[in-house]
């Protein structure tokens, strides 16, 4: 199975950033040991901070047979055009979060992409990618 995990803005900045609220930990360096733990799958990673191109990517990748795995980061509750690209491919997609985003500020409270995602992890740390991963084998 293909799975693209596809970021948004500042998630490079992952163990850099707000250590409280995303940890220590690189995401570039989980992900990559997430990788070598699942030789099974083809997991493409793709991260950027510009809106277009996280639109242009899923445009790209989402009628592949494949399922996405979503951080849109800030742009989770600004983003209509990111929504619109996920409602109009045809590729599960799951919307992941690092932090809980209902215990933090009240504007992240509001997800604009969970309506049209598969499914949403949010508040297990860097884990969640780990339990998308995981729920793939459940719900495939």
């Amino acid at each position: 199975m293909t799975i693209h995990i596809i970021n948004g803005p500042n998630l490079n900045l992952v163990g850099l950033r707000e250590p409280e609220v995303y940890g220590n930990r690189s995401l570039d360096q989980y992900l990559q040991e997430l990788i070598e733990q699942h030789p099974q799958h083809t997991i493409d990673v793709f991260q950027s901070n510009i809106e277009g191109e996280i639109v242009d990517r899923l445009q790209q990748v989402g009628f592949d047979d494949c399922t996405i795995i979503l951080n849109a980061g800030g742009y989770t509750h600004t983003s209509v055009a990111i929504a619109d690209a996920v409602a109009a491919i045809t590729a599960p997609v799951i919307e992941v979060h690092i932090s809980n985003i209902y215990s933090r500020e009240p504007f992240r409270h509001k997800s604009l992409l969970s309506p049209v995602c598969k499914g949403v992890i949010a508040g297990f740390g860097l884990d969640s990618y780990r339990l998308a991963l995981a729920s793939l084998s459940q719900t495939t």
